[in-house]
């Protein structure tokens, strides 16, 4: 790997939350606390990143579906 694929920074967490992470991946495959929240986070923002992706109706959109439900009796 080169120079900047190996660049890191540190983020500092409660101790705490440090201890807590540290037993909670005892026998799994993380090998650090480090290891363990950078996973979690990529996932979190997958996750939003998804959410974001996912099509919202415009309002023209949506009263078209109300017509249409209203045109069928599922609205008043």
């Amino acid at each position: 790997m080169g120079d900047e694929e190996r660049k890191y920074t540190t983020v500092s967490i409660p101790k705490p939350l440090y201890e807590k992470i540290k037993a909670r991946i005892e026998g799994t495959g993380f090998t650090s606390v480090s290891d363990y929240v950078t996973y979690v986070l990529r996932e979190v923002l997958a996750s939003l990143e998804e959410e974001e992706k996912e099509e919202v109706f415009s309002e023209e959109e949506e009263e078209k579906v109300k017509e249409r439900l209203r045109a069928l009796g599922y609205l008043d």
